[in-house]
């Protein structure tokens, strides 16, 4: 049996490219909206379970299923141990051969390597935007000047926190923080 496993890291992300690629090969595909870095994968471990000797996890790629290269080769080796075989679409990998187990653990290492320097990269990026003095993060959902006018009411007694945000359509804690922040400005 080919069990598949897609999975995307927020709820507002689609799993639809993975599903479509997997539906066709497999005998089954599961789907999951979590980070790969969550430990709680209730999908993920229900895929495990299911597993049995002679089966194959089929997945579109390698950042789908684990969250670094040791995380892969443990899991991998878990697998192997088991009876069962390990595939990943968008490399062509299959580790039902010594072959295919090498090409799996340097891709597994390529993947690594590739998050650590795009977290370099991204922090590089962020380093400069600060030199500069730009914002980094979300933009603020509230201006200064929202914020002023949101606290005298509130001070006044004219609106409750509550009221403020959802006149805003965000929570009342986004406005507790953005009064504390222009509080320390």
């Amino acid at each position: 049996m080919k069990i598949g496993y897609v999975r995307v890291s927020t709820e507002e992300q689609i799993t639809d490219r993975q599903f479509v690629q997997l539906v066709d090969i497999c005998d089954k595909v599961l789907a999951e909206k979590k980070s790969a870095k969550n430990t709680d994968r209730p999908v993920y471990q229900r895929v495990m379970n299911m597993l049995k000797e002679g089966d194959t996890l089929v997945i579109m790629s390698i950042d789908r299923a684990f969250r670094n290269t040791m995380d892969a080769l443990g899991e991998e080796k878990k697998l192997r141990e088991r009876g069962i075989f390990f595939q990943i679409l968008n490399l062509a990998v299959d580790t039902s051969n010594a072959d295919g187990r090498l090409a799996f653990t340097v891709v597994a290492a390529v993947a690594q390597h590739e998050r650590e320097r795009n977290a370099e990269r991204v922090k590089q990026g962020q380093a400069v935007a600060k030199a500069k003095g730009q914002h980094i993060g979300r933009p603020p959902v509230m201006s200064p000047r929202q914020i002023r006018i949101a606290k005298e009411k509130i001070d006044r007694g004219e609106a409750t926190i509550e009221e403020i945000a959802a006149l805003n359509g965000i929570h009342p804690w986004t406005v507790t923080r953005s009064i504390k922040r222009l509080e320390k400005v």
